[in-house]
C-alpha cells in the first residue's frame, strides 16, 4: 500500500510527495515531518522542489498560539487603508482560501534564510507542539517577520478544504506524529512552471520516495 509506505517514510524521518488534484492546484509538495527536519531536508527541498518552504500546523494549535490567517489580519488592520485593502485575497483561483498566516524566524537564528537556519525554525515548531504553555514559549522563542511562512489549516481538515496543508498535516497524523510538517511545492526549471505529475512520478521512483494522490488520500478518509 502507497498509504502504508507513505506513513513509514514520514516516520523515518523522510521526505513523501504529495499531488493535490488536477482539479486544483495540480502540483506536487516534498513534505517531511517538522520533527524530524534538518538542513539537509532543506537543502533539497530548495535544489529538488524549488517553490516557498512552509510550515503547515493544524488549525487548533495555531489557535493556542494565537496566530491567525494573514487575509484575516490584514482585513483588521487599522494600518491597511480601505484602499489597500482591495489586494487582500480572497479566494483563489482554484476556489480556496489561502493558509498563509505570519512568516517567523527562531530567535537562535541569525539572518533566518540559511539551511541551517530554516531547519532550527522548522524543527522548533514541531517541538512547541508538545509543550504546555504553548503561547508564551511562540512569543518568547519566535520572531516575525521572518524566512518560514506558517500555514494554518482548515478546521476539519480535509473535510473543509483539500490542500497540501491540511493533506500533509493528515498524513502526519496517520503517522502519529506532531501535526506540524515542513512543505515545498515542486517546480520545473524547463518549463518555468510547476512539475509535472509525470516528472513527480519519474523523481519519486529514482529516488525512492512514496507518492501520494490527492484523491487517493480523500477516499482513504471517507472510508476511515
Amino acid at each position: 500500500m502507497v498509504l502504508e509506505s507513505a506513513i513509514a517514510s514520514l516516520k523515518r524521518g523522510e521526505f513523501v510527495l504529495l499531488h493535490d488534484s488536477a482539479g486544483r492546484e495540480n502540483e506536487i509538495d516534498m513534505v517531511a515531518a517538522a520533527e524530524f527536519v534538518t538542513p539537509e531536508h532543506v537543502a533539497r527541498m530548495r535544489q529538488h522542489g524549488g517553490g516557498l518552504i512552509c510550515i503547515a500546523i493544524d488549525n487548533s494549535f495555531g489557535q493556542n498560539l494565537g496566530i491567525k490567517y494573514m487575509h484575516d489580519i490584514l482585513s483588521n488592520s487599522d494600518s491597511f487603508d480601505s484602499k489597500s485593502k482591495e489586494m487582500i485575497m480572497g479566494l483563489a483561483p482554484y476556489g480556496d482560501h489561502p493558509t498563509f498566516s505570519i512568516t517567523i524566524n527562531h530567535y537562535q537564528t541569525y539572518t533566518g534564510i540559511t539551511d541551517r537556519d530554516r531547519a532550527l525554525t522548522i524543527r522548533e515548531m514541531a517541538n512547541l507542539f508538545r509543550i504546555e504553555n504553548k503561547r508564551n514559549k511562540f512569543v518568547s522563542s519566535f520572531k516575525t517577520p521572518g524566512h518560514v511562512p506558517l500555514l494554518i489549516g482548515s478546521r476539519g481538515l480535509l473535510a473543509s478544504r483539500q490542500g497540501h496543508t491540511e493533506m500533509s498535516i493528515y498524513l502526519a497524523q496517520l503517522a502519529e506524529l506532531v501535526p506540524v510538517t515542513a512543505i515545498c511545492e515542486m517546480m520545473d526549471a524547463e518549463t518555468y512552471s510547476a512539475l509535472s505529475f509525470e516528472k513527480a512520478q519519474h523523481y519519486a521512483k529514482q529516488n525512492a520516495i512514496p507518492f501520494i494522490d490527492g484523491k487517493e488520500l480523500i477516499e482513504y478518509t471517507k472510508v476511515h
